[in-house]
């Protein structure tokens, strides 16, 4: 047993060392592979090595833990700040709005009153209207009925004989135009007049709700420039245009103190060859009414006046009982080219009056001594086109106005 044991050990030793015995350099196939794999590991090394020295370095983040909870004094807070711009007090005024914060009646507050409130506040007295529009002829009609508590006519200057009773009357508009207003008749002596006169606006229907119905109540004075006692505005987008409806309103006090003086359409044309100046008038509208009766006689005088004197008179016939003229009257002056540049046309419009001198309704100076921007601009488009009739409209300004901007208006009467 001992030697077959011993038997059976040594084929256990003799199978055990066969392995690791075995030669690996015997076989030269295997010697190749082994060559292969240690190049291809070596040059897989280097590849790695080539890539790790390309690779750009990873950034270090700082992240800070998140913390819950109410932030002290001393916390920096977790989200970026806004950057904001700093202003200066200039900044500020500069986007200051001085009409948001007027107190103009026109402001808001007035919208949130009822009629008797502004009535109590402002006490100037109501005014009642009615609105209808008319589809089938497209065209607005305003009927302006009567007033009532007018307050007492108030004068600065003591011209104003009879302080009682006001000889009121009122202009229709539709805003934004107020150059195509209406008119009515004035009542003498009376602080509830009853007007009952009806007035048309050729306008479509959709341009009609666009509008605002401004209605101004003014108190004619024959000696003095005419006062506004107040206002009414309607948004006609707020009424039923169609169905028409008449209302009673309180007056509220109008930023404008005085009524217009209106308006003049004038012609100029010079001719460099003859020398002759020619002036048309063409006609004038919304003429401030200088009788309360009948309206007024207006005529237009024109003077020329070279550098500070006087040189011609002419004037238009005068029409009677209107505010709306229609002259279309020519005149010529005679003015040498070179003597164009220091000459002025001083306009002025009176109302005739058979008893009395005549009444001055408004005036404006165009040439040399211009009364203002508009009347300066028609003379230079004048200048730039000889040989050809320049037209344009000009508001009338008062006499003290004139002759406080220009020379040429104090060298005539």
């Amino acid at each position: 047993m001992a030697s077959r044991s011993s038997d059976k050990d040594g084929d256990s030793v003799h199978t055990a060392s066969e392995v690791p015995l075995t030669p690996r350099t015997n076989s030269p196939d295997r010697r190749c592979s082994s060559s292969d794999t240690s190049k291809s590991t070596y040059s897989l090394t280097r590849r790695i090595s080539s890539l790790e020295s390309r690779r750009p370095s990873s950034p270090l983040i700082d992240i800070k833990p998140i913390e819950f909870g109410v932030l002290s004094a001393k916390k920096e807070p977790i989200q970026p700040s806004v950057l904001r711009r700093t202003y200066t007090p200039d900044d500020y005024f500069r986007k200051f709005e001085p009409q948001l914060y007027s107190l103009d009646s026109d402001s808001d507050d007035v919208d949130f009153l009822t009629d008797e409130e502004i009535l109590s506040k402002y006490q100037l007295g109501m005014l009642h209207f009615s609105t209808q529009y008319d589809l089938l002829h497209n065209h607005l009609t305003v009927r302006v009925i009567e007033a009532r508590d007018l307050p007492p006519p108030i004068s600065h200057d003591g011209s104003r004989q009879d302080m009682a009773h006001s000889n009121p009357y009122v202009k229709i508009c539709l805003l934004p135009d107020q150059k195509n207003s209406k008119q009515t008749g004035v009542k003498r002596k009376t602080q509830k007049p009853v007007f009952e006169e009806r007035y048309t606006f050729e306008i479509p229907f959709l341009e009609a709700q666009r509008r605002t119905l401004l209605l101004t109540v003014v108190d004619f004075d024959k000696f003095s420039r005419h006062c506004v006692i107040g206002k009414v505005s309607v948004p006609l987008c707020e009424v039923d245009l169609v169905k028409g409806g008449h209302w009673w309103k309180a007056l509220i006090p109008s930023s404008q103190n005085e009524v217009e003086l209106g308006e003049l359409l004038l012609s100029l044309n010079y001719l460099p060859s003859a020398g002759r100046l020619n002036v048309d008038v063409i006609r004038a509208k919304q003429l401030l009414q200088t009788d309360v009766s009948q309206g007024s006689d207006p005529f237009v005088k024109i003077q020329l006046v070279h550098g500070l004197k006087l040189v011609k008179t002419k004037k238009t016939s005068f029409l009677r009982g209107t505010i709306d003229p229609f002259y279309n009257e020519s005149f010529s002056f005679k003015v040498p080219q070179e003597e164009l540049e220091n000459a002025s046309l001083v306009f002025t419009v009176f109302g005739h009056n058979m008893k009395s001198s005549n009444d001055f309704i408004g005036r404006i100076v165009i040439g040399q001594y211009s009364s203002g921007p508009s009347e300066s601009n028609h003379w230079r488009r004048m200048l730039n086109t000889h040989r050809t009739a320049v037209e344009q409209w000009h508001s009338l300004r008062s006499r003290a106005e004139c002759d406080r901007v220009s020379p040429a208006s104090l060298e005539v009467t």
